[in-house]
C-alpha cells in the first residue's frame, strides 16, 4: 500500500488539530496585546499580511490562489517615541524550538533592520502556556548561547515574558 492509500491516523490527526488549536491561541494573544498597545498609545505594532497569489479568477471577484512563502517577519510597527520593532512568532507544542523555524528571508529582513537600528526579537510561545521574548542576536547565535541550534524552554529563564492581570503579554516594559 503506497502513501496515498495508507488511512490517514486519528491520533496523528487530533495532535495535529490541537497543535494548530493553540498555535491559534498564541496568535490571538499577541494580537490581542499589540492592540492593546495600540489603544493605550503606547505603540502601533501590526501583523505582516501573507502574501497571496491569484491564479485563476472564478468571477464574481472571486479567484483561486495560494499563499506564497513569506520573508517577513509576523509583526512589525513602531513604539512611542520612534524606535522600530519587529517579531516574529512562533509557538511550539514540542519540548524544543529549532532555530530554522526562521527562514532564511526572515533571517536577512531581521538582519537588515537590526543593523539599521530596529529592535528585532523572536516570541517563542509553548505548550507549558509560557512565551518568551528571545533578542534578535540572542536567536541568531543560539549555536554560540546555548551550545545547538534549538532552544529548550529551560533555556529561557532570562527571557521569560510575565503576563498582566488582564492577560496581556508585558512585552514593552
Amino acid at each position: 500500500m503506497n502513501n496515498m492509500q495508507r488511512e490517514k491516523d486519528p491520533l496523528r490527526q487530533w495532535q495535529g488539530k490541537v497543535s494548530k488549536a493553540k498555535g491559534k491561541a498564541f496568535e490571538n494573544m499577541l494580537d490581542a496585546t499589540f492592540m492593546y498597545y495600540k489603544n493605550k498609545g503606547f505603540a502601533i505594532i501590526e501583523k505582516t499580511p501573507e502574501p497571496m497569489r491569484p491564479v485563476r479568477p472564478l468571477g464574481g471577484g472571486r479567484f483561486e490562489a495560494f499563499f506564497e512563502k513569506k520573508a517577513q517577519p509576523d509583526y512589525k510597527g513602531i513604539i512611542k517615541g520612534g524606535r522600530t520593532v519587529m517579531f516574529e512568532a512562533k509557538f511550539t507544542s514540542s519540548d524544543r524550538m529549532e532555530q530554522s523555524r526562521v527562514s532564511p528571508g526572515q533571517t536577512e529582513y531581521m538582519e537588515r533592520h537590526s543593523e539599521l537600528g530596529a529592535k528585532c526579537y523572536v516570541i517563542a510561545g509553548f505548550e507549558s502556556g509560557n512565551t518568551y521574548l528571545i533578542p534578535w542576536n540572542v536567536w541568531r547565535e543560539m549555536k554560540e548561547y546555548f551550545g545547538r541550534k534549538y532552544i529548550k524552554e529551560t533555556d529561557l529563564d532570562d527571557y521569560k515574558l510575565k503576563t498582566a492581570w488582564n492577560g496581556i503579554l508585558q512585552i514593552l516594559n
